[in-house]
């Protein structure tokens, strides 16, 4: 008798991901579009953990984490990507969202929006580079 164990062919079988529908309201997270964003900040010491960003044209909007900031940064965007889902329950166009961020200065989360940081970028992959290259 071998001391091998047959393999199970379950293990060769191709697998499939279906979404299921429904779930949480989200904007889309990529756009070709041009979006507006704002830095946020750590509470504590000012450092910058991310950027949010949106576009209306495509409906879009997300929190793109600063690789500087290392986890805080990527931790932080649970914060920011909850306030994003509801802001999208409630039907708020992306740029409203922005807006309505900026004006509350002590959000919950470690991080907050940096007066006087927003600004445009001709799309989110630009964002994206930003939070990349510092």
């Amino acid at each position: 008798m071998s001391s091998e164990r047959p393999i199970n062919p379950r293990f060769a079988e191709d697998m499939w991901f279906e979404e299921a529908p429904g779930g949480p309201p989200r904007y889309q997270d990529r756009t070709d579009k041009p979006v507006q964003y704002f830095a946020v900040v750590d509470k504590q010491g000012g450092a910058v953990l991310g950027y949010v960003w949106a576009g209306d044209d495509d409906d879009a909007a997300a929190y793109q984490p600063r690789r500087a900031a290392g986890g805080r940064g990527i931790n932080e965007g649970i914060s920011w990507i909850s306030r994003l889902r509801e802001a999208k329950a409630r039907g708020v166009l992306p740029s409203e969202a922005l807006a309505e961020f900026l004006a509350d200065p002590e959000p919950g989360g470690r991080g907050r929006p940096l007066s006087g940081s927003l600004s445009d970028a001709p799309n989110a992959a630009a964002v994206k580079a930003l939070a990349e290259g510092e």
